[in-house]
């Protein structure tokens, strides 16, 4: 590689990004700039076969060419046998350490690290950013979280806290620190709680005139979806990434990792949901998802495509695509099916360990002549339905 590329009007002028970069002059020199417009001096070379990294100073207090002096005589030091010396010392700062580890899980998504940055960025860096990471108490730390907690960011705190936290443990792995502060702040006893918003449903006795207005739309995605959610009971959230790879003939089988609860749970799928797969099928164009965003096949739908759909049906504020599991949970329970079924296929955990412990298997048969009653009575004519009875040929246990 060439080397001396780099001018020193391109040094002072170069912009920061969303991501931290290297200007390479060649030699293994090279400006390295991170997201918050600091400019460090980097030497890459290698020692004994393995790749090393020698800090040269910050620009603009080491010009170009004294870093160039600076790579030059350490390779000449390298050539004669000589290492470099290292630093007593060269634990980063908690804004460097933040960083690096979260730019290094190649594991998230661009969003979900670029999420998390900004929340340390906006509400620990400030106070938090310029301490090397060793020196940071849990009463630091914790100043800043109650900070964020009485602007009522209450939920947003224990991200940030969580953020953080991953950041320390990374800083023990690599004996930069040795606690983890964050480890010893107790959300709970720390932080506010947000008051609990009941997800709005509406009652049995207007549940036909909805369907009568859904049924107005055409095969819309959001209107497919909000019939996949009242025929599955399932959580918006696990349905926008429900995936092809899921489906078992007639039976969804979401993975753990999707399910509010962390257990795997098993939907069996009445023939009307079957039905709208087909049709999802022949539209899916090669996504994974079942629900697939409208121009993005490799991102699932909005988590409000469903909640705009009944806002512009005239059930703003009054139902919601969660509100289908109260719905069926009320109609179920009015027309006597077992309890225990009913909570399984809500994925709810019985507060008794025993029953807790069932297989997710467990009254599979009955919840799957359940889910196939609801749907039928979804489709009975309104101007035949009553309340929440069942359709004539059906007949809880």
């Amino acid at each position: 590689m060439p080397t001396n590329v780099l001018s020193d009007h391109r040094c002072r002028t170069e912009k920061p990004g969303e991501k931290p970069r290297k200007l390479f002059d060649g030699g293994g020199l090279h400006l390295f700039i991170t997201p918050k417009g600091a400019k460090v001096w980097r030497l890459a070379y290698r020692l004994h076969g393995k790749p090393q990294t020698a800090t040269l100073g910050e620009y603009p207090l080491v010009t170009l060419a004294a870093a160039r002096e600076k790579r030059d005589d350490l390779k000449r030091s390298l050539l004669a046998g000589v290492a470099p010396q290292r630093k007593a010392t060269s634990q980063p700062t908690f804004q460097d350490a933040s960083e690096t580890y979260w730019n290094g899980r190649k594991d998230l998504s661009d969003s979900y690290r670029a999420n998390a940055l900004r929340g340390l960025e906006l509400h620990l860096w400030p106070k938090l950013g310029h301490r090397k990471i060793g020196t940071i108490t849990r009463d630091d730390l914790l100043e800043e979280l109650k900070a964020l907690d009485a602007k009522g960011k209450h939920v947003f705190v224990r991200k940030v806290r969580m953020w953080a936290g991953q950041v320390f443990e990374w800083g023990m792995e690599h004996k930069h620190c040795t606690s983890n502060p964050a480890a010893s702040i107790a959300p709970r006893r720390a932080f506010g709680s947000a008051p609990v918003k009941n997800h709005p449903a509406i009652d049995l006795p207007e549940v036909h005139a909805l369907v009568a207005r859904l049924r107005m739309e055409k095969d819309l995605l959001s209107v497919l979806a909000c019939w996949m959610l009242a025929y599955t009971w399932t959580r918006t959230q696990e349905l926008r990434l429900m995936e092809w790879s899921e489906i078992d003939g007639d039976v969804w089988r979401i993975p753990k990792d999707k399910m509010k609860r962390r257990k795997d749970h098993m939907v069996p799928l009445p023939a009307q949901a079957m039905a709208i797969l087909d049709k999802m099928k022949a539209r899916s164009r090669g996504s994974k998802y079942v629900f697939p965003a409208e121009h993005r096949l490799d991102r699932p739908m909005s988590e409000n495509t469903v909640l705009y759909l009944l806002d512009r049906a005239g059930y703003g504020g009054r139902m919601s695509g969660h509100g289908w599991r109260t719905v069926a949970s009320t109609w179920a329970n009015e027309n006597g099916y077992d309890k225990d079924a009913i909570e399984r296929q809500l994925a709810h955990t019985p507060n008794d360990k025993v029953r807790a412990a069932y297989n997710r298997a467990e009254f599979f048969p009955e919840r799957r002549r359940m889910l196939q009653d609801f749907a039928d009575w979804l489709d009975v004519d309104a101007s035949t339905a009553k309340g929440g009875e069942l359709p004539a040929h059906s007949a809880a246990a």
